[in-house]
């Protein structure tokens, strides 16, 4: 069975009506990480236990410009990489780096500083304006993603992302040979699906659209000012899977 196929299948599994969302007040954190870097490992761990908190989504995101040090990383892209540089653009952080957390879009903390990261955190959580609530429905192998009216300081991006709840890594090479790694929330693909300025809509994925989609566990859609700005809303649901 081809891969689009069993994508397909797998999130035509619904047939009826929509999934409810998690919570629309989380805190997205995003861990820009790599299996070739030897300083990542608690902040992966630190990830883990944030995301056991009702009021956090973490998302592990591995980026590829540590893989010439002699361990490709398997999870890495270049867009998240990319994602990684358009933050370090916006919050005016100096290099790029790793371990490092994104904390709703709107700071930044090296990844294992837990009270770095829990002050982001708080002050994420104090923001004013309230969460956009997001609801995704899949019917018939189609999503739809519906955005109710509100309020944007500009527009706002929205991305799509696919990604696995855990996967463990024996890494062989490198700065981490020898050691397994577990990852939380491990992104297979992020993606912008569409724009919202405030008012009221629908962002439609047809299933031949889904086509090209890798396999994942989950989905999740997220709201966000000037492309790589402040998160405004994130809602995430899971995905059936075929692992014949």
């Amino acid at each position: 069975m081809s891969r689009s196929l069993r994508f397909y299948l797998a999130i035509a599994f619904i047939g009826l009506g929509s999934f409810p969302d998690r919570a629309h007040a989380q805190t997205v954190v995003e861990l820009f990480t790599s299996q070739g870097c030897s300083s990542c490992p608690p902040a992966d761990a630190l990830l883990a236990r944030l995301d056991e908190r009702d009021d956090v989504f973490g998302l592990t995101l591995a980026v590829d410009y540590w893989d010439y040090l002699g361990w490709k990383d398997r999870f890495a892209s270049p867009v998240h990489t990319q994602r990684q540089r358009d933050y370090q653009a916006f919050l005016d952080n100096g290099n790029v780096y790793t371990p490092q957390m994104v904390i709703g879009g709107a700071a930044q903390a090296v990844g294992s500083d837990w009270a770095a990261v829990r002050e982001a955190i708080e002050r994420d959580k104090s923001r004013e304006g309230t969460p956009l609530p997001i609801s995704i429905e899949l019917q018939d192998g189609a999503m739809t993603v519906t955005l109710p009216a509100g309020r944007t300081d500009s527009t706002a991006s929205v991305w799509f992302v696919l990604f696995d709840h855990e996967q463990e890594v024996s890494v062989n090479a490198g700065e981490n040979g020898g050691h397994s790694l577990t990852y939380r929330n491990v992104v297979r693909d992020f993606r912008r699906i569409g724009s919202w300025d405030g008012r009221p809509g629908k962002i439609f994925l047809s299933s031949k659209e889904f086509s090209g989609f890798p396999l994942a566990e989950n989905c999740a859609v997220l709201v966000q000012e000037r492309g790589t700005g402040p998160i405004i809303g994130v809602a995430r649901r899971p995905l059936a899977r075929d692992t014949n």
